[in-house]
């Protein structure tokens, strides 16, 4: 069962569009004329098989879904969307459900807290939205999820769209956590 948390107040939810690390790295929405910067940055995650393969016209037309962290020069080494799905089945726990995916750190900035900052300004963002809950799918450990208060729910807990759309073969576990 996902319980509730309290809401933050509305001024708590704005996303900055501030540096991450002092002078280097920001975190901003992303617009269509990301996409390829997308497609680069997730490749590598593609090639492993800890994401799935999407095709470009997927992050142009949903780069509006995207958080990005950017350098000064433009590079991103980061990523991560979230979908609102509030056509949700009416009394399931998925009604105003969103859904995190394309989650990627580039490899140098691994382990320096980008991860956990741009899930910090998702979930803010998701807060903002008339969202109960949050849902993911992870074929890796999924400790900055589990730290950051999801846990493994069933996909049948999942906005059924989107539960239809995992790939068994791949192994994934589905997480979620209340907002």
């Amino acid at each position: 069962m996902i319980t509730a948390t309290p809401r933050p107040s509305a001024a708590s939810t704005h996303i900055p569009d501030a540096p991450l690390f002092p002078d280097t790295l920001r975190v901003r929405r992303a617009h269509s004329g990301d996409a390829a910067a997308l497609v680069a940055l997730s490749e590598p995650f593609v090639r492993s098989g800890s994401l799935r393969r999407r095709p470009f016209d997927v992050y142009a037309t949903r780069a509006d879904d995207f958080l990005v962290a950017e350098e000064p020069g433009g590079a991103l080494h980061g990523c991560l969307a979230l979908r609102a799905h509030p056509d949700a089945e009416p009394g399931t726990t998925a009604e105003g459900a969103g859904v995190l995916y394309n989650f990627c750190v580039a490899r140098q900035r691994q382990g320096s807290g980008l991860g956990a900052r741009l899930l910090g300004a998702a979930l803010a963002g998701a807060r903002a939205q008339p969202l109960a809950a949050l849902f993911t799918a992870t074929t890796g450990s999924g400790r900055l999820f589990l730290r950051h208060g999801f846990a493994p729910v069933p996909p049948a807990l999942a906005p059924r769209a989107w539960a239809r759309t995992l790939d068994p073969r791949r192994g994934a576990r589905v997480l979620a956590r209340a907002l």
